[in-house]
């Protein structure tokens, strides 16, 4: 009991990173119930379209980014079009390359050995939580407003529960036919909705996003297939870029 004890006394920070990372898990469980629909139906899709119980969790757990990965699917044909998806899920994860650069700040100090798995399993709604908390810590005074074991826990949620409910998505796909009939499609733009709530600063900052919608509308109404998610996920980086030149 006493070793134990001392143990407990000579490692604060460590209790404290395990305290902050369990924080971050159970902060990101609301996300999470709108994570599971989705990928139960973007694994169901991935199974329709011949990928097997193997490929879809390599799919989902090397390229962990679900817009790109619906918009992949969307475009498998057989044999895939891989030039126009490789394009395709570069262009809608672009957006990371901005949420990187709005993270790198916070982690530039670390080594290469936690940076580099930090920003792998960023998300949209890990990285909208870590910053939403960097912001709530550093309005109460505390120093270091980033917590990074904060973060790692809701990214660590996200991508667990991602890959395995594609999976699962994958086996009870062809059980339950197309998942879009349950309306769990709907659980997709909803989670985007709280993380824009949770993201706004305003309608002038909104701008790039009103650029993108409407261009990817506009597309989408005038040329076949899915070529309105480049369409919309370029056109807001560039709307961004200028306008960012310009402040």
């Amino acid at each position: 009991m006493g070793n134990s004890q001392m143990d407990i006394a000579e490692n604060p920070a460590e209790l404290s990173a395990k305290t902050e990372m369990w924080r971050g898990v159970v902060a990101s469980a609301p996300l999470i119930l709108g994570v599971v629909p989705m990928a139960l139906v973007l694994g169901a899709q991935a199974a329709q379209k011949g990928l097997t119980l193997a490929q879809v969790p390599l799919m989902t757990g090397l390229n962990f980014a679900g817009g790109s990965e619906f918009a992949a699917i969307k475009l498998w044909t057989s044999p895939p079009h891989l030039l126009l998806i490789v394009a395709m899920t570069f262009l809608v994860n672009s957006r990371h390359l901005l949420m990187g650069a709005a993270l790198a700040p916070y982690i530039k100090h670390l080594p290469k050995r936690k940076a580099f798995p930090a920003l792998f399993f960023m998300c949209d709604e890990s990285w909208a939580m870590g910053m939403a908390d960097a912001r709530r810590r550093a309005s109460a005074g505390i120093s270091s407003s980033f917590s990074l074991p904060y973060y790692l826990g809701a990214s660590a949620s996200m991508y667990l529960t991602w890959v395995l409910c594609t999976t699962l998505g994958a086996f009870i796909g062809p059980a339950i036919g197309h998942a879009e009939t349950y309306g769990f499609d709907m659980a997709f733009p909803a989670v985007f909705l709280v993380l824009l709530k949770g993201m706004w600063h305003g309608a002038r900052a909104a701008r790039p996003w009103l650029v993108s919608l409407v261009v990817a509308a506009v597309t989408f109404l005038l040329l076949p297939g899915g070529w309105y998610v480049p369409a919309g996920a370029l056109s807001g980086i560039i709307a961004a870029f200028f306008w960012v030149e310009h402040k």
